[in-house]
Order: C-alpha cells, then structure tokens, then sequence
C-alpha cells in the first residue's frame, strides 16, 4: 500500500492512500482515523484492516489532480546515515574520507522536510548546493535495543529521498548538522511504499539526474551497513517511534564529485528515482 498527505483545492493537507493512480482520503475510510501521519503509522494494523474489509473503494480522484505534499508533516527524528556506499566515499577522498568502520550519523532537522515536488531554496549565503539520492526507511514500530534480526519488524515502509547539502556548510566544522539542516532542503515521498510491498530494500536500483543528465546510478546491495545494522545501531543509542526517518545514505555522482565541481544553480531540476518506489522532482530556486 501506498501512504501519502495530499491536498486539494482549498482543502487543508490530509493522509490518503493511492491505489491505481486514484487517491483515497483515510479520514473517509477509517472512522477515527488520526490526523497526524506518526499517529496513523503507529495504528496501522487497525487502519489497514479496516481498509482490507471493504473491498472495492469507488471514488477518489486521480493522483494527477492533486499535490502530494511531504508524507510526514514534522518527522519526530531524521536520521541520516553518511559514507554508505564505496564509490561515494572514493569521491570524498581529497577531503580526508577513509572507508568508515563505524557508523557515521548525522541529523536532518525537521524544519528542512519539503514535498517530494517542492521548490528547494539556493541559499544567499552560499553557492556550493549539491543533491543526494537516499533510500528513506520509516519507521513503524516503537522500540530500542532492537537485534538485527528483529530489525525489519520496525520498519514500516520506505520512500525517495534527496538530502540536499550545502557543502561549504557541512564541511566547516567536524558536525555536518547545520550544513545538512537548510528549509527546503529534505524533500521526500511521493509515498510511503508500506514493507510488504519491498521484497528487499538491498535490492534496489536508485538514480538520480540533473537536467535530465544522468549523475547516479546505482543499487542498495552496495551499502557498506544495510537498512539492519542501520536500525540496530540507532537503537542502541535512542528509541526509535513511528514516523522516524532514516535516510539511508547516498552513492557516488554528487556534484561536488566531479572535478571541477559542479554544484547546482537557480532553475536546475533534480530528479531521484527508486525502482518500484517512485520519484521525487524539484526545482532550485532563489532562497525567499
């Protein structure tokens, strides 16, 4: 199944579900649905049995017709987890870069979530904006000190992601927060495509293009710490809840990879894809 927030009109942004091509509001389905999408996420099991008995839905409107706005409001925590493929660590190489041996964590804060078509600011005080094509795992289940093993059972579904970074930003000072941080800079979606509907999230091919030129292209088999190590390493630390996002990590094909470096400009359009997924498109423009 496939969890959106959409609007439409002047109707204030709702949770919806989109089944061939026609989006559905859960506040017309599931009586007593919550409004918040951490809230639905959590009492899913009730929502999607609700859904399961009444066969045919009828109605609805064409996706085409509506905005899909980002899937989660105010994610409670997005995580993200740097240096996870091989041939983007070779290009971050003249920056000191070295194959890591242990997790490297940073955090995108909430106030940087933007929709998965949404404007992304070029900010006044630098020009060095770059993109990244990410895997998004949202989590489902509450927990902490989670195995391995258990850890697929707290994941409740997964999107496109682009963890745009200003680069100047992130790299002056050892914490890559703030650089990782800009408004508009964490636009995911366009749905949450719920577990059992990805066989295997190391399994897929992932892109991303710029203008329509192709600048990454590769496949999540290549992590060097897969979606479970990810999840049990967090929760070593923390709990994590319904609606978490961890942003999975990006490969190589990053502007600020090539030499010399090509960062992006107002007007540039940035399109990430995962197969079976979906994709995100978003267009640079000058900070409001």
């Amino acid at each position: 199944m496939r969890l959106v927030r959409y609007s439409s009109g002047t109707r204030p942004a709702a949770s919806g579900i989109v089944v061939d091509g026609r989006v559905y509001s859960l506040a017309d389905l599931v009586p007593g649905v919550a409004q918040d999408t951490r809230d639905t996420i959590a009492d899913w099991d009730r929502v999607k049995a609700v859904i399961a008995r009444l066969g045919d839905l009828g109605g609805g409107q064409p996706v085409t017709e509506v905005r899909l706005r980002a899937p989660i409001a105010r994610p409670g925590k997005i995580l993200a987890l740097g240096l996870n493929y091989a041939d983007h660590i070779e290009e971050a190489k003249d920056a000191g870069v070295k194959v890591p041996t242990e997790q490297v964590w940073f955090c995108k804060q909430p106030t940087s979530v933007n929709d998965p078509n949404g404007d992304v600011e070029r900010p006044k005080i630098s020009d060095a904006l770059d993109y990244e094509v990410e895997l998004v795992a949202v989590i489902g289940k509450k927990g902490r000190h989670i195995s391995r093993a258990d850890a697929s059972a707290h994941v409740f579904g997964y999107a496109v992601g682009n963890d745009f970074t200003v680069r100047d930003w992130q790299w002056k000072t050892p914490q890559w927060m703030l650089g990782k941080s800009f408004d508009t800079h964490c636009p995911f979606g366009p749905a949450i495509v719920t577990a059992d509907e990805v066989r295997d999230p190391h399994g897929l091919n992932l892109r991303s293009f710029v203008n329509g030129e192709l600048r990454q292209s590769s496949n999540t088999r290549h992590f060097v710490f897969n979606v479970w190590d990810q999840i049990a390493e967090l929760s070593q630390a923390m709990t994590l809840e319904p609606g978490d996002l961890i942003f999975t990590g990006t490969p190589g094909g990053v502007g600020f990879g090539f030499k010399p470096p090509r960062p992006l400009v107002l007007d540039d359009v940035v399109r990430c894809e995962i197969d079976g997924i979906g994709m995100i498109e978003n267009r640079i423009v000058a900070e409001a």
